[in-house]
């Protein structure tokens, strides 16, 4: 085995070792030493194409070991032989490597003399890069570097003005500069650039970007434990609406949430009965309860959308999933992909989506902002419903990722949500994770997975918005954008003085 060979097995290992970074690990250091040896293996590359095959080694190593919870969706629930669920979830894997390849092959491409710039332009690549797989195709940003510093890592105090593209950027130019300091002889002026960003890290932490609104909330996040291969038997149906049922009737918090779908049903067949009677304990409480329905509309298209219903004291509302999930909620390009429907034995795997610009909803006195199962990967998404709500709301079904990894990485990114926001998180799911996350995205009570339980607390309400909620992803967008071109002007000056 030669050099060559030797690098492209470490690379991989490399990426293997970085999902220590993320839950339900939450070793945060761990993604700036790997990115660190992967960036001086790129600096020391020979040619652009060896320093992306680097790159590519490294995000498969990441992806296969990442997200393998995903074969557990095609395989132990969806019914999907294994050898085309391994062959799928190789072929997912290598599309999501690619795009830590292409940044590292702009990077090599441009051979930037000056060290700083060199580290600069690589963390803007790679969250570009980041942010590019989080957008195409519907996007899929799971596992984006900046994750893996929620909620520990002294970085999440840039989470309210860049988020988590904004962490990103700045682990990666982090480990750059620790490449630097090594290959540079420990030059001071590298070191003391890491130790100041990540001691205004600290120092951001301080910063109260929210103030609290009113009283705390007493709420009900219920978790019924329903196995996925039973959620939708038509002789389990039943059992289902009895679990929730007694969870809501003994329950006395103002604000009670169940889980996506918690009854697997459409709206208009479940028996009115039963809605009054949960609404009516929902008012004997002052309060709310929330329930997990799919709703089919009544006009030719036959549509049908993933939904949120209240009950109670408020006047009822609804708010319809608009993020849905490639090939497990709708069939993206179905001339083409349209087969997978009769691979995949899923149910409801067509639905339609709700609007984006769905507004809180006035509950037990607060105003709440839900996002469903895959929505809260989406940061830039959740802000639409803030400054005006008060808290958040996810509902999942996670029962699809077994007692896979998958479930915990979806708890960071929720962490990752209240900390960008300023805002609580609740999450109520079938299996777990269930949670009550405040404002600084730490999880203050939660319950064992796969448990029948509700989890009993109290959640605060915020008003205000951190600079992310009113900029979003721009101003990251655009200092990468800076960077780059930066970076260009550069090359180019230092290209056409070797003419």
């Amino acid at each position: 085995m030669n050099l060559y060979s030797i690098k492209l097995v470490i690379v991989f290992l490399l990426g293997l070792l970085t999902v220590l970074g993320f839950a339900p690990f939450y070793w945060f250091p761990v993604p700036v030493i790997t990115l660190a040896v992967l960036l001086g293996f790129c600096y020391k590359s020979q040619t652009p194409l060896q320093a992306a095959v680097f790159g590519f080694g490294f995000g498969m190593g990441l992806f296969c070991a990442g997200v393998t919870w995903i074969y557990v969706s095609l395989h132990d629930f969806g019914a999907m032989p294994m050898p085309i669920a391994v062959i799928a979830l190789i072929i997912l894997c290598a599309y999501l490597s690619l795009f830590p390849a292409f940044s590292i092959w702009i990077l090599a491409k441009l051979r930037l003399a000056s060290p700083l710039l060199w580290a600069s332009v690589a963390a803007a690549l790679w969250m570009l890069f980041e942010w590019l797989r989080g957008s195409l195709f519907t996007g899929f940003p799971w596992l984006a570097m900046g994750y893996s510093q929620a909620p520990f890592s002294p970085l999440v105090g840039f989470a309210p003005i860049l988020g988590a593209y904004g962490i990103s950027l700045i682990v990666v130019f982090s480990a750059a500069l620790l490449f630097l300091w090594f290959e540079k002889g420990r030059k001071w002026n590298y070191g003391l650039l890491l130790a100041l960003i990540w001691f205004s890290g600290f120092y951001l932490l301080t910063i109260e970007w929210v103030k609290p609104q009113g009283e705390p909330v007493t709420v009900s996040l219920l978790q019924g434990n329903i196995a996925q291969d039973m959620k939708w038997r038509e002789d389990h149906i039943e059992n289902t609406m009895e679990i929730y049922a007694k969870l809501i009737l003994e329950s006395d918090s103002r604000l009670i949430v169940t889980p996506e779908i918690s009854i697997p049903l459409f709206s208009d067949v479940v028996p009115r009965t039963y809605l009054s009677y949960l609404a009516a304990h929902a008012k004997s409480n002052n309060g709310d309860v929330l329930i997990g329905l799919a709703e089919r509309t009544t006009n030719d298209n036959n549509e049908y959308y993933n939904t949120m219903f209240s009950l109670g004291i408020s006047p009822e509302q609804s708010y319809r999933k608009h993020h849905l999930v490639p090939f497990g909620e709708f069939i993206p390009l179905k001339p083409i992909f349209g087969w997978v429907i009769h691979v995949l034995q899923i149910p409801l795997s067509d639905f339609s989506r709700g609007g984006l610009d769905q507004q809180p909803m006035d509950l037990a006195g607060q105003r709440v902002a839900i996002n469903i199962c895959y929505e809260d990967v989406f940061g830039e998404e959740i802000i639409n419903q803030l400054p005006q709500a008060t808290m958040l709301v996810n509902v999942s079904n996670d029962a699809w990722f077994g007692r896979s990894i998958g479930p915990q990485q979806h708890l960071q990114i929720s962490q990752m949500r209240a900390l960008e926001t300023g805002r609580y998180m609740l999450r109520a799911t079938n299996t777990g994770v269930t949670a009550i996350i405040n404002e600084r995205g730490k999880v203050l009570q939660t319950i064992e997975i796969f448990t029948t339980a509700a989890l009993h607390g109290l959640a605060q309400g915020f008003s205000g918005a951190t600079p992310y909620v009113r900029s979003g992803n721009y101003p990251v967008l655009g200092l990468a954008g800076l960077i780059l071109c930066m970076g260009l002007i550069s090359a180019f000056r230092a290209a056409r003085k070797t003419l």
